[in-house]
């Protein structure tokens, strides 16, 4: 897969240092997946949630943070389209972002 863009999670790791390790070790993983469809994103990361429109929310730091990413599988590619805390992430309508 090709994630859209890692500067995005390099700027807020920068800002909270606690979650750089997590979020490196999730972008390499995501780079060398080969995800056809949900059912291979849950097989990696059973917490992750399925929440329509291929959109996928994945607990970062013991869900601490939380990253929506939208997913063409057909192109193989990530977008990341949100990453913050939970708090955040309350706030938000992750079905739209």
């Amino acid at each position: 897969m090709r994630v859209i863009a890692k500067k995005t999670l390099r700027d807020f790791w920068t800002l909270n240092p606690d979650c750089e390790q997590q979020l490196k070790a999730w972008y390499q993983e995501a780079e060398e997946s080969n995800w056809k469809g949900p059912n291979d994103i849950k097989q990696d990361y059973p917490a992750a949630s399925i929440i329509g429109d291929n959109r996928i929310v994945f607990n970062i730091k013991g869900n601490r943070y939380r990253l929506i990413v939208r997913i063409n599988y057909s192109y193989g590619m990530v977008w990341i389209r949100f990453i913050g805390t939970h708090r955040q992430y309350d706030k938000i309508d992750a079905t739209k972002i």
